[in-house]
């Protein structure tokens, strides 16, 4: 072990530059939700002989218990295939129970987008559209109903960390929508306390024919792919910890009445 790359960190180091296989200093959480869509989900896609497809969200595969278990820590699936932030928002996480206090987190991921933005064409506004006075008067963009979800869980627990996942490329060069939504989430980042970007889009290998002949199984990913994935993100949010250490100082006392915000760096 070089206790050095604990120590030390590269300012030129990229999210993925440094592969965690245990969590990592993800494992700092002891307790994550993540809201998301199929690919949050472990979904898998099956083809019957009349080539008719299903698809089948099977948790225990999701990308979100595969960090679980590398991490030891407790995660939450607040997903489901089809999701997308207005749904979350305006139905699915209350009739699940989401919204309800068991159920709060140290931290949160969330990969949104894909059904929105590329399946449903939402517009998918800016960070002009989030009401900072009242979440409820947000737009009714993308941007709007993301930003309502990170907004309430905030009023929740204020102090909870949140990870937002950018979309991987499927090809080399830029991918406007994607690259867009990533430069979204950027500015969520820059807006709210305490929010970091998972960066696939930029970081992670391109979703390429020869990625899909590896790693997914019909228009999903298959049990590999959701293996790698949890590798990533772990990875990524690893690189933040080790990046911004007095940002994590707390961990342990969200949630509590012992975190102190005069150690926050000046972002409340």
């Amino acid at each position: 072990m070089n206790i050095r790359e604990y120590i030390e960190t590269s300012e030129g180091e990229n999210q993925l530059d440094r592969i965690v296989s245990d969590g990592g200093l993800c494992a700092v959480f002891r307790t994550i939700g993540c809201i998301g869509d199929s690919l949050s989900s472990g979904e898998f896609e099956a083809l019957d002989k009349d080539g008719n497809r299903s698809y089948h969200d099977m948790f225990e595969y999701s990308w979100g218990q595969f960090i679980a278990r590398d991490a030891g820590c407790k995660v939450y699936n607040f997903s489901r295939g089809g999701m997308t932030a207005s749904e979350y928002w305006n139905s699915f996480a209350q009739a699940n129970g989401f919204w309800e206090k068991d159920k709060l987190c140290q931290a949160y991921i969330i990969a949104l987008g894909v059904n929105d933005l590329l399946g449903m064409k939402q517009e998918l506004g800016s960070i002009g559209d989030i009401n900072d006075g009242d979440y409820t008067k947000n737009a009714d963009t993308f941007a709007g109903y993301y930003g309502r979800i990170i907004q309430r869980l905030k009023s929740m627990q204020p102090h909870a960390r949140f990870f937002l996942v950018t979309l991987p490329r499927e090809c080399e060069g830029e991918e406007p929508v994607k690259a867009d939504h990533a430069a979204l989430l950027y500015d969520m980042a820059e807006k709210f306390d305490h929010t970091y970007v998972v960066d696939l889009y930029k970081y992670a290998p391109v979703y390429d024919g020869a990625f899909k002949r590896k790693f997914y199984l019909y228009g999903h990913l298959n049990p590999a792919g959701y293996r790698l994935t949890a590798k990533m993100i772990e990875s990524c949010i690893d690189y933040h910890v080790r990046h911004n250490p007095e940002d994590f100082y707390q961990i342990g006392f969200i949630g509590t009445e012992f975190y102190d915000g005069r150690l926050d760096k000046n972002r409340e």
